[in-house]
């Protein structure tokens, strides 16, 4: 069969995919996350969780970033565009910042751990009149040290649509 114009060629290839869809759809199993198949390391896990909670408490709350130096790796990988990645980096970033805003604190509302990743649900406020934002960090830890970090922030509003709260 020769097929002398652009539609039919069209026609046939999009009921050929439609046939192929057909017999074998997707269905809402195909997006999720196939089961961990290696057994979790739950006293590890509570470990990187314990580091960075430690972590987080020191520098956002004391502003104490010698522990940056310690707890960092060499290689640390920051994914928010605003802070530059390496530890040494990140320690003159945030000196700044701690000088330019000395009453910032952030509160750890829930954390969680999950392999090598740790998450934080975090209240951050630039001074007491702050509403602040809603944070969630999540921490790459690898042998002892955090690795890579990233997040979302989301400044809480003077007024919500709902009664929740965003904590």
């Amino acid at each position: 069969m020769t097929l002398k114009t652009p539609f039919l060629c069209s026609a046939l290839a999009a009921t050929a995919l439609l046939a192929m869809v057909a017999i074998n759809p997707a269905s809402a199993e195909d997006s999720v996350m196939p089961p961990q198949t290696t057994t979790r390391n739950l006293a590890q896990e509570a470990t990187n969780r314990a580091l960075v909670v430690r972590f987080y408490n020191t520098v956002f709350n004391q502003h104490d970033l010698s522990i940056a130096s310690t707890v960092l790796a060499p290689n640390y990988i920051q994914h928010n565009p605003h802070v530059p990645s390496g530890s040494a980096p990140f320690i003159s970033f945030f000196t700044e910042h701690f000088k330019a805003n000395p009453e910032a604190r952030s509160t750890i509302v829930r954390s969680a751990a999950d392999g090598d990743l740790v998450f934080l649900h975090v209240h951050s406020t630039s001074n007491p009149q702050d509403r602040g934002s809603a944070i969630v960090d999540i921490f790459r830890v690898d042998h002892g040290k955090i690795a890579e970090h990233w997040d979302v922030i989301q400044p809480v509003p003077e007024h919500a649509a709902n009664d929740n709260t965003m904590f």
